[in-house]
């Protein structure tokens, strides 16, 4: 059997610590494997209700389609390339729009590292670069402190609160004046 091919239009990125590379079906048991950690989806709310369910929605999602340039992309480290640290994704919100997200999943023991951070600034690199996005957003929910810490320190700004699948969640945003804005102006 063939290795998985990648979508052609969403490209592959290397950062200083990390390879992330569009997601194939080969990478579903390792998601799988993430998402049986309770703690890695306490502030998601699932769609699915069993495990056939669950696998369903991971291939799905890793099939896509999503416009050019966007989808999952599995974050490894290069140090350590066979190593499924999780994922990151820019597409439009939920899979149907308009809004674009950007979101980022990681095992727990990858934790704490910086490399959802790192993975992220790639991400919104191509998004207000290649892509020519106008602007990404990410709803979060309040108490998932590492994901707030992660969205601020890559630049996002609360714009709000809104419920996202029926619970409140915060409402981060960036446009791409605001990403591409010099630090010192604020």
């Amino acid at each position: 059997m063939a290795a998985p091919t990648p979508p052609a239009s969403q490209p592959a990125f290397a950062t200083r610590r990390l390879l992330l590379t569009p997601r194939t079906s080969a990478d579903n048991e390792s998601c799988l494997e993430m998402d049986s950690d309770p703690e890695v989806i306490r502030f998601i709310a699932v769609p699915w209700t069993d495990a056939a369910e669950h696998k369903a929605f991971i291939a799905a999602r890793t099939r896509g389609p999503y416009p050019h340039g966007q989808g999952y992309w599995t974050v490894r480290q290069k140090s350590e390339p066979a190593r499924f640290l999780g994922w990151i994704l820019l597409m439009p919100l939920d899979a149907v729009g308009p809004e674009i997200e950007i979101g980022w999943r990681f095992r727990r023991d990858a934790w704490g590292a910086g490399f959802a951070a790192e993975a992220a600034r790639a991400i919104l690199d191509h998004a207000f670069g290649a892509l020519e996005l106008a602007e990404v957003i990410a709803d979060i929910h309040p108490e998932n402190a590492r994901s707030v810490r992660v969205a601020e320190n890559i630049g996002l700004v609360l714009r709000g609160r809104r419920f996202h699948h029926g619970e409140p969640h915060l409402h981060y945003a960036i446009t791409a004046a605001e990403y591409r804005a010099p630090d010192d102006q604020a």
